[in-house]
């Protein structure tokens, strides 16, 4: 079975805070036991998932959110703590939350809001600002949720980034890294 080519929209990370952020997880990796971790490259904040998108279609979205956000400002963000989704006993996926300031939602709504204009289908769920970390808890026994602020690595090392690019990222799920770059177009300094 051929599996379809899977394209979202997502604020990229800098290469330098992906791998402070790996160096933190491999000091807290024997207590947060989850079966698959996601490859350092592929850490972003996703905007909008478009899922499979016909070339026509595609082509259209790029051009349209470049022109939506082409007036949008750079703007810092922190990483600050650990979270999880799912069941708090076996959680589906572990991420990094980050502070939730007004331009990164300003941000998310102009590429939410041109993707529906473009005759996207989107998530109708509140966005919550995310970086997937893991999945699928692996413990025969049950995860601890106070092990999110005991071993918050970001809890006195808070990760600063500047947000200065959105990436089109398409999913080639046989891959490691599984995202690769298609558009990128970087915010105003």
């Amino acid at each position: 079975m051929v599996r379809e080519n899977h394209y979202f929209w997502a604020v990229r990370v800098p290469d330098s805070v992906k791998q402070a952020i790996h160096d933190e997880l491999s000091q807290i990796k024997p207590i947060f036991q989850f079966k698959r971790w996601v490859d350092l490259n592929d850490y972003h904040l996703t905007l909008a998932f478009l899922g499979s998108v016909n070339p026509q279609k595609l082509l259209s979205v790029i051009r349209l959110v470049g022109d939506a956000i082409k007036k949008q400002k750079a703007f810092m963000l922190e990483i600050e703590g650990l979270n999880v989704f799912g069941p708090q006993k076996s959680p589906r996926v572990f991420w990094a939350a980050v502070n939730e300031v007004n331009q990164l939602f300003q941000l998310q709504g102009i590429v939410h809001k041109t993707c529906l204009a473009a005759g996207f289908t989107l998530e109708t769920r509140p966005y919550h600002p995310h970086i997937t970390l893991a999945r699928k808890w692996g413990k025969n026994e049950d995860f601890k949720m106070a092990d999110l602020v005991t071993h918050n690595p970001f809890r006195e090392k808070i990760l600063s980034f500047q947000v200065s690019e959105i990436v089109l990222y398409k999913s080639n799920l046989e891959n490691t890294p599984k995202y690769e770059s298609i558009a990128a177009f970087s915010l105003v300094d």
